[in-house]
């Protein structure tokens, strides 16, 4: 097969219109990894997509290369599997927030520790958007949601700098808004080897939007524009304030041996 080097090779045309709801932000996140395929020419039977269960699910179904759909929280767990089975895939978990952060939850920090080679692209919509906007680890404190209606009470969940201090060799966070660094981010996770995760912030008008009066895709996309705050000015607020705000920019960046080097370098030294 020869090697692809425009993004419309690895996406499903003949699949389209897809599903989503207007407004929702997986489209662009989608975009942004076909890119980074492209630019880095990476043929596509060299390509696996792992999908879970959640709004983010379905894009397994518009790319034109493998895909696989794992059962609620564990598709890094297979992931993990068909890394060490099969070391010359390119895999990347897209997955939602609700599904790597809540029964996935213990797989990614285990997965980050272990520091397989794989990405994970996490669509963080703050709900669960296909079950009917309940809260998800990621919501933040005070949110409205199907399950809060009187606002949240507990912390949102902060999953990149979990995932930094289990170990991955490469973790950033933006929002579909900024389109520029998304693509960017996916493209040096993708070229990283050893566990990399870019948490991409996407608008959910449906659920999250609608409960927190942010009713259409152009009120969100000004709510990332203006809630969205470089690393630096983001770890000078607290925690409090942090509810309000998103993070943008790179966390970690290193090379850290991945898994399976370690673990082949083991039987080759007894």
């Amino acid at each position: 097969m020869s090697i692809s080097q425009d993004y419309t090779d690895y996406i499903a045309w003949d699949r389209l219109p897809h599903m989503w709801c207007p407004g929702c932000g997986n489209g662009i996140a989608l975009k942004g990894l076909a890119l980074a395929l492209a630019k880095q020419g990476i043929p596509r039977h060299k390509v696996l997509m792992a999908t879970g269960i959640g709004c983010s699910g379905r894009a397994g179904s518009y790319v034109s290369f493998h895909s696989f759909d794992g059962t609620h929280g564990r598709t890094i767990a297979f992931c993990t599997g068909i890394n060490v089975a099969q070391p010359d895939l390119k895999i990347v978990a897209f997955l939602g927030d609700g599904d790597c952060g809540a029964i996935g939850g213990n797989h990614l920090l285990h997965a980050a520790r272990r520091n397989n080679d794989l990405t994970v692209l996490e669509i963080n919509n703050f709900t669960y958007g296909m079950t009917g906007g309940q809260f998800s680890p990621t919501t933040p404190a005070h949110s409205f949601s199907s399950t809060s209606k009187h606002g949240k009470v507990d912390y949102g969940m902060d999953m990149c700098y979990l995932v930094a201090e289990a170990g991955a060799n490469y973790v950033a966070s933006t929002t579909v808004y900024h389109t520029a660094q998304l693509n960017k981010f996916i493209n040096e996770a993708i070229s990283t080897r050893g566990f990399s995760f870019v948490e991409i912030a996407s608008p959910c008008p449906t659920y999250y939007g609608r409960h927190n009066n942010l009713r259409s895709a152009p009120e969100m996309m000004e709510w990332f524009k203006e809630r969205a705050l470089p690393k630096e000015k983001y770890d000078e607020l607290t925690i409090e304030e942090k509810q309000k705000y998103i993070m943008r920019g790179r966390l970690v960046q290193r090379d850290r041996e991945d898994f399976l080097t370690m673990y082949m370098n083991e039987l080759n030294n007894e």
